[in-house]
């Protein structure tokens, strides 16, 4: 049988986890961020080992999170926005950009960059996926952020 390796949703005392988020959309990503320290504090994570950054828009978001990421400081770094569509194209300029540079954040430092970024068409999409009725995404990317952080101490153990 093969061996399985998970993560969970646990932290370790001498956890820290860093929050990029963008104030553009504020009303929005102000939930996201509620939900995720709301879930890191859950897992025993102590509120004082959770560091919150926060940038103009969500294109700002990539440079942040290298910079939190490759201080070695921290098991995670979230990366919470919101991007709503607007009369032109600009939303999916910014979209890809972000993700892009959140992945390579990744990537290039070996830290778990969680990408809790909102591509809606509305505001009212965004509401449901900021603690509305679609859930919080804020929540989800915390829990992602725990999974990985513990699977990836398991690798190296």
């Amino acid at each position: 049988m093969a061996h399985e390796l998970t993560g969970d949703q646990s932290c370790l005392a001498d956890d820290r986890f860093a929050i990029v988020v963008s104030r553009y959309n504020q009303s929005i990503t102000s939930q996201l961020l509620n939900g995720a320290i709301k879930t890191l504090t859950a897992a025993g994570l102590p509120e004082d080992q959770i560091v919150v950054a926060w940038v103009p828009g969500a294109f700002e978001i990539p440079l942040i999170a290298e910079r939190l990421a490759a201080s070695g400081k921290y098991a995670a770094v979230l990366c919470l926005g919101a991007v709503i569509r607007g009369e032109t194209t600009h939303d999916q300029h910014i979209n890809r950009a972000v993700s892009v540079g959140v992945t390579d954040v990744a990537l290039k430092t070996g830290v778990p960059v969680l990408f809790g970024v909102l591509t809606c068409d509305t505001l009212e999409q965004a509401i449901h996926r900021s603690g509305g009725n679609v859930g919080n995404k804020g929540v989800e990317c915390a829990e992602a952020a725990l999974e990985m952080a513990s699977l990836l101490k398991k690798l190296n153990d």
